[in-house]
């Protein structure tokens, strides 16, 4: 006989964990939601960046923007900008906008571009938001409503005081239980599923459904049900990353996005909030030593911000792949137990907030129907990882660096057989929907088109520009001349709002 999902119980917390229990009982009220947490396991907390998506995630749940800005140090991320992928000589920029180009055909757009503004980048033709980045300017106005904007925009955030609000925004507005405790064991049901977790203090925690949130040690979904890992290091190699926490002066701007900046073995992350910066250095250890890289991160810094104190440093190592399977019997894994890639273009929370959508859309209502749920997730997941793989190798194949680690990058052995093949495609026409087909493409035609044409990638050969291409470029000129006088600095935008909330508590 069938039985029907009614109890779902979350192993971890963090990031993944609250999202996740969050998300289920705003969704699903009539779900007893139950998450796990060990009461001495940090979140990491260094600074993160989000997709737009967390825009509408954070509606759903019913967090107002101006408490979560507040309550999480947070600012506004409007596309990442890359400083020296292409040839690490003095000008190398281009930004990845979150904007999309005007909606016209892409090989007129490109044309009009060629004819008309090649003394721009791809991505400033293309959306005035670029001029918004360059002003750092806010993509909204106060008196917008919230979640809404001039431009499409996503945050920066502090992962730890995120996970701390949506813990207390589950537990005290959606009902969700809370347990503090350590997981011990895992009664088995039939087959490969979990009936149970066994807990240090408060005993077996039953349940239909298990979210394992767990992050790399993966306990439930690795350890107890054996799901092998699949190993992506030999297309993408940084398996280390050094993160800092630096202070920023009072009043000082607040950059619109994330900067990643290339160096001989990786790359370093510039994230700005407006208390700190939290700035990072990521690279392959095969390539380069711990030391080396934290010379080039604090010199990165000292470049930067030449008046920051010395702050200590973190070392973190990270495996990079994913799961075989992600849904095994009645176990989903979900944030860093599902998988992990290093962290440019920000891939991680959105692959959360994904898993999320796809679980609460097709919602197993019992048993019987979990093994079909399980394998339509799996396919689709399988399909996001490997896309994401090649999406964050294109950053690489497109280099002109000469240092070793970027011309073994370039090898054509760690390259994804499909990317060589869409790169073969591209020289003849420009990334389409066609090369993206799945609802939900974490990174889109556009997103394509704004790397490969950002980082000087052969401009398919196509006829003289057309009327509305031109003029569509046009007006992008005179939007980013409108949105530059009407809207408000990121730092007079989030002081304003931080008065607010600290007006309201008292």
């Amino acid at each position: 006989m069938a039985k029907m999902v009614e109890r779902v119980v979350i192993v971890g917390g963090g990031t993944a964990g609250w999202l996740a229990a969050a998300r289920l009982a705003a969704a699903r009220p009539a779900l007893d939601v139950t998450l796990i947490e060990a009461p001495d396991i940090p979140t990491i907390g260094v600074g993160e960046g989000t997709w737009p998506t967390m825009r509408a995630t954070l509606a759903a749940i019913g967090i107002g923007e101006g408490e979560f800005l507040a309550a999480c140090d947070g600012s506004f991320k409007q596309g990442s900008r890359f400083d020296g992928w292409v040839s690490g000589e003095t000008g190398d920029r281009y930004l990845h906008p979150f904007t999309s180009p005007p909606a016209v055909p892409t090989r007129d757009l490109l044309a009009a571009w060629q004819a008309e503004a090649a003394d721009q980048s791809f991505g400033a033709a293309m959306t005035a938001q670029a001029a918004v980045c360059d002003r750092d300017l806010a993509p909204r106005q106060r008196a917008m409503p919230d979640y809404q904007g001039a431009a499409n925009y996503a945050y920066h955030l502090d992962a730890g005081k995120f996970a701390a609000l949506l813990s207390r925004h589950a537990t005290r507005r959606l009902g969700v239980r809370h347990v503090a405790d350590h997981v011990t064991g895992v009664r088995r049901g039939e087959g490969r599923t979990i009936a149970a977790v066994a807990t240090r203090e408060h005993g077996e925690i039953s349940g239909e459904l298990f979210i394992d949130c767990t992050g790399h040690a993966a306990l439930i979904v690795g350890g107890e049900l054996g799901v092998e890992w699949i190993d992506r290091s030999d297309i993408l190699f940084n398996d280390r990353a050094l993160a800092a926490q630096v202070p920023v002066a009072e009043g000082s701007p607040i950059a619109s996005q994330t900067i990643s900046t290339a160096h001989p073995a990786g790359w370093i992350w510039d994230i700005g909030l407006p208390g700190r910066r939290g700035i990072g250095c990521v690279y392959a250890s095969r390539f380069m030593d711990d030391d080396a890289a934290e010379a080039e991160l604090r010199a990165y810094i000292a470049r930067v911000l030449p008046d920051a104190p010395d702050m200590p440093v973190r070392r973190l190592s990270f495996p990079t792949g994913h799961r075989a399977r992600f849904w095994q019997g009645n176990c989903l894994a979900i944030g860093l137990s599902a998988g992990f890639i290093e962290p440019l273009e920000a891939s991680a929370i959105v692959m959360i907030e994904l898993s999320l959508n796809a679980l609460i859309d097709n919602f197993p209502a019992s048993d019987a129907a979990m093994p079909v749920h399980a394998e339509r997730f799996n396919m689709l997941f399988r399909y996001r990882w490997d896309r994401i793989v090649e999406f964050l190798k294109l950053h690489y194949v497109l280099s002109r660096r000469s240092d070793a680690y970027w011309l073994a990058q370039r090898d054509p052995a760690s390259v994804p057989p499909r990317l060589a093949e869409m790169l073969a495609l591209w020289h003849d026409q420009p990334p389409s929907t066609w090369d993206f087909p799945q609802v939900d493409e974490i990174f889109s035609a556009e997103s394509h088109q704004y790397i490969l044409y950002g980082m000087g990638y052969p401009v398919p050969p196509g006829s003289a520009p057309g009327d509305r291409a031109l003029a569509a470029l046009a007006e992008q000129r005179q939007r980013a001349r409108s949105l530059a006088s009407a809207l408000p600095t990121n730092r007079d935008y989030l002081d304003t709002i931080a008065a607010a909330s600290a007006t309201a508590a008292e």
